[in-house]
């Protein structure tokens, strides 16, 4: 049965989407089967696997599935990398929100089309929009965990209150099960002196909730969206690709796997 796993930070630019990304394409790599949901209307993460958010392409979405009009295996789409689906966004899902609050179950709309495909897949990632709304909490009801990408700047720990007190209450309605799969540093730059400091306090703040991975400020990161590639394909050995790898051992870990079981390629070694 696949662990889902809602990645979530309400703050725009941190890195949210880059992850997603990375993180899934990186354990695609370990053969694992995974599957990539856009849960966003900017439709960030399928351009940065080669699919266009054109509201003219063809094709049916995250939309439609949240809407009930399609079932999600007829949404899914290959990728073109070995064990990695995506199910691609576009900016129609914005209307969701206005669309779903007369909805029954409004939040549970997610969680109840993703039981047809859940076995089907080691891992599902959900790529939530940078707001706490119908969308994010959709994504929170359906997880079984969170993952929280934080940038590394002052104002890191700015919102990530909010973001709990959402995760709370998500617990006590709808969801009891949820956990934090972990907090990811990203965007650290090593020169300088704030970096660390923000890093301390967060570690200080959440202890073994941070992922010991710090995912470094990569001009590579930047580019490779743009080509529509994750960077273990664009880069393979530049330092945010090797930062995604190490990230990736550490979500096998947290699911009770090692690294040593599980093969990584040793890229950029």
């Amino acid at each position: 049965m696949g662990k889902i796993i809602a990645i979530v930070n309400q703050k725009g630019g941190v890195g949210k989407t880059t992850t997603t990304v990375n993180l899934a394409a990186s354990l695609s790599l370990a053969d694992k089967k995974v599957l990539l949901i856009d849960f966003d209307p900017q439709g960030n993460a399928s351009s940065s696997l080669g699919v266009s958010p054109n509201l003219e392409e063809n094709g049916p979405t995250t939309y439609q599935v949240l809407m009930g009009e399609i079932l999600i295996v007829d949404a899914i789409r290959s990728t073109g990398i070995d064990h990695l689906d995506l199910l691609p966004s576009n900016p129609h899902l914005a209307g969701a929100e206005v669309e779903l609050v007369g909805a029954f179950a409004r939040e549970g709309k997610l969680k109840a089309a993703l039981q047809e495909v859940k076995a089907k897949y080691d891992y599902i990632f959900v790529d939530c929009p940078p707001t706490l709304g119908l969308l994010t909490v959709n994504a929170l009801t359906a997880a079984d965990s969170v993952l929280i990408p934080l940038q590394a700047e002052y104002f890191a720990l700015e919102g990530l209150g909010q973001l709990m007190t959402t995760i709370s209450l998500i617990r006590q309605s709808v969801n009891p099960s949820l956990t934090i799969e972990g907090i990811v540093l990203t965007m650290f730059n090593s020169q300088l002196k704030l970096s660390h400091e923000v890093e301390k306090e967060v570690r200080t703040h959440f202890n073994e909730l941070v992922f010991k991975t710090v995912v470094p400020r990569n001009i590579k990161l930047s580019e490779c969206t743009s080509f529509g590639k994750p960077i273990v394909l664009y880069d393979p050995n530049s330092k945010g690709c090797i930062a995604y790898l190490d990230l990736a051992r550490e979500v096998l870990a947290k699911s009770h796997e090692t690294s040593k079981s599980s093969y990584m390629p040793e890229l950029g070694a």
